[in-house]
């Protein structure tokens, strides 16, 4: 059954205290000091080896020699962060373990890109995930991209950095600004010096304090409550074990269709077309290293949803048997989760430092990541094509230059998200509305060899223009509601003096008495459908255009950039099927020059001379059968 519908549930206790539950240790400052420590060590030893002899190629893409473990775990890292560590226990706390079901999501959102995205991209050699569209479109398209992608992750890094200093603040009183700027600075100083592979290693080390802090409150937890099945009983009494919501409403907030479909587009523009989890699929050694890398992430996104959806049980369970001071009912959901931490560790030193220092790992993988991802496009997109002359020293110090650039941006923009509510959400929102678009964009060069340049910037346009029109209607729309509901568990949430019942919206969505109708309605969409809606605006509209304008007519199309859809799906069918349907060859439906591939492009984007395919083979195969079309287009 749904959370969302029981009333039943009791007030945790509350106690009088008003003064912050607990406050740090020296033994809880010295482990978090070290994990800081520890994370430039590995970036500056990264650094320092081989100094003075670094590329541009090892800077960028650690000289893609990378084995598939630790490209795994950094994969996992880039967006396993402060936000989810914090939102996804407050979820469960606050609506019951219907968002459990977005692991159903997993399977396609990985299993899509490790054989659709991956084998395009590598078989390419791309460094850029945006050099695709100009080897698929041109050049215009490609800017259109990065900037776009440039865009998106310096907003949501604003959040990343914000979020876990916000709730250090709030626990133990630390400078809030002096967390956010000493988080920024030792993250930028690693990434920019010593590139990816020192963002690689430090994300391995980062996922495994991640792994012990959230492993140290459930087991703490569960045992102060009598163990994990007298938490599953307390949650089921209090109808906090939701069942499979099976309805279709795309404006319900979580049913199972929105959290195990809706959450495949937004999984597939993550880890499918984003810049960060690209460039580590690039940076394997193999293709089948960079194939198995993705498939070693699926696992493992699997135990980081059940630990944190296991904080929040267990946090509910804890707070039926303990009082709650009456600071905590009146935190921020995403603060609340560092306040029941703090309450149930205390006395143990060492554990809350832990903790802590697991929620700036996630933060410290996903922000340096994100630098190291914008100063690739940056320089890959952005300045050397249209600077091809740069030598190789100036290249690389360039390079450092704009992470420290970046970092310098993000420090700016954490700034900004003080403004926003409760982070998890917010953050999703982010990818969503910007995200969705660029999945779009991808899918309409890879699956529709009709799709042409002017289709594809004005899809782009068009979802990107519906993903802000949505996101900021249904933030006005919040506004005018101006009040949150009280959650399903019967605590008494309140908002701090500096948010707005606008950014309640994100966790703790706003309710009217009336079903929304109209344009209203649009704008109540599930937050988790943003990606799906945003990227098929994208698709449909590129279709229309590029059609309108005479498709690839007089166009030279790469078929290494396309993936075959219909070709493969014919495969499936017996052989004589196939011979009955006497379909044309895939060079003549699609008006693709087999005989043009140039051996090397002027920006260095084709640098595999398997890339060039003789002008003999291509005419023997014109008009041949849908069984020889699957090899013309191998990928």
């Amino acid at each position: 059954m749904s959370v969302g519908g029981s009333t039943s549930t009791p007030f945790p206790p509350t106690s009088d205290t008003n003064t912050v539950i607990s406050s740090f240790s020296i033994v809880d400052y010295v482990v978090f000091v070290l994990l800081l420590v520890l994370s430039l060590v590995i970036g500056l030893y990264h650094a320092c080896r081989g100094w003075g002899r670094h590329t541009v190629g090892q800077l960028l893409m650690a000289d893609r020699k990378m084995g598939c473990l630790p490209v795994a775990l950094s994969l996992l890292a880039t967006f396993q962060s402060a936000v989810a560590i914090l939102g996804v226990p407050a979820e469960i706390y606050l609506f019951g373990t219907q968002y459990w079901f977005l692991g159903c999501s997993y399977f396609l959102g990985l299993l899509i890109p490790a054989h659709i995205f991956i084998p395009i991209f590598y078989r390419l050699h791309l460094t850029s995930a945006y050099e695709y569209l100009e080897l698929r479109f041109n050049k215009a398209v490609r800017v259109c991209g990065t900037v776009t992608f440039i865009f998106q992750m310096v907003i949501y890094m604003g959040v990343v950095l914000y979020a876990p200093s916000l709730t250090l603040n709030a626990v133990t009183g630390f400078d809030l600004w002096l967390s956010v700027l000493t988080l920024g600075v030792v993250c930028t100083v690693y990434t920019a010096l010593g590139g990816l592979k020192a963002v690689i290693w430090t994300d391995v080390f980062q996922t495994l304090v991640m792994f012990l802090g959230q492993l140290a409150v459930i087991i703490v937890g569960s045992a102060k409550v009598g163990g994990m099945g007298r938490v599953w009983d307390v949650a089921s009494q209090h109808g906090l074990i939701s069942g499979i919501k099976l309805d279709p409403d795309p404006f319900v907030r979580h049913t199972f269709w929105t959290l195990a479909f809706g959450g495949v587009f937004m999984m597939l523009s993550l880890y499918g077309v984003n810049q960060a989890q690209v460039q580590r699929y690039l940076s394997s050694r193999t293709e089948k290293a960079a194939v198995l890398s993705c498939y070693a992430v699926f696992p493992c996104q699997q135990v980081v949803l059940c630990m944190g959806c296991l904080i929040g049980l267990v946090m509910f369970a804890y707070y039926q048997e303990y009082p709650m001071s009456t600071q905590q009912s009146q935190a921020a959901p995403d603060q609340f989760v560092l306040y029941f931490v703090m309450d149930l560790l205390k006395g143990l030193p060492g554990l809350p430092g832990l903790f802590v220092a697991c929620l700036f790992s996630g933060s410290l993988s996903t922000i340096s990541s994100a630098f190291n991802s914008l100063a690739t496009v940056t320089m890959e997109d952005l300045i050397r094509p249209w600077f091809p002359e740069f030598s190789e020293f100036r290249a690389t110090m360039l390079s450092r230059l704009l992470a420290f650039g970046y970092g310098l941006l993000c420090l700016g923009m954490a700034y900004i998200s003080s403004q926003m509510g409760p982070v998890l959400q917010a953050a999703i929102s982010i990818f969503g509305m910007v995200g969705g678009p660029l999945l779009g964009l991808f899918c309409l060069g890879m699956f529709f060899p009709c799709a042409n340049p002017p289709g594809a910037i004005v899809g782009l346009l068009a979802g990107l223009t519906m993903a802000f029109w949505i996101g900021i209607g249904s933030i006005v729309t919040s506004m005018g509601t101006g009040m949150a509901p009280s959650p399903p568990n019967g605590s008494s949430f309140s908002l701090p003096s500096n948010l707005t019942a606008v950014t309640m919206t994100t966790l703790m969505p706003t309710t009217t008495p009336s079903k929304p109708s109209g344009l209203q309605r649009l704008y109540s969409l599930s937050y988790l459908w943003y990606s799906a809606h945003n990227s098929t605006t994208v698709i449909v509209v590129g279709l229309t255009v590029s059609l309108l304008t005479g498709g690839m007519r007089g166009r030279t199309l790469n078929p290494r950039t396309i993936y075959p859809v219909v070709p493969r799906l014919l495969a499936l069918l017996p052989l004589s099927c196939q011979k009955r349907l006497h379909c044309r060859s895939y060079s003549q439906d699609f008006g693709v020059d087999t005989t043009v591939f140039p051996e090397k492009m002027s920006n260095g984007m084709l640098r595999d001379k398997e890339a060039v395919a003789a002008p003999e083979e291509a005419s023997a195969q014109q008009g041949s059968s849908p069984t020889f079309i699957l090899q013309e287009t191998s990928l």
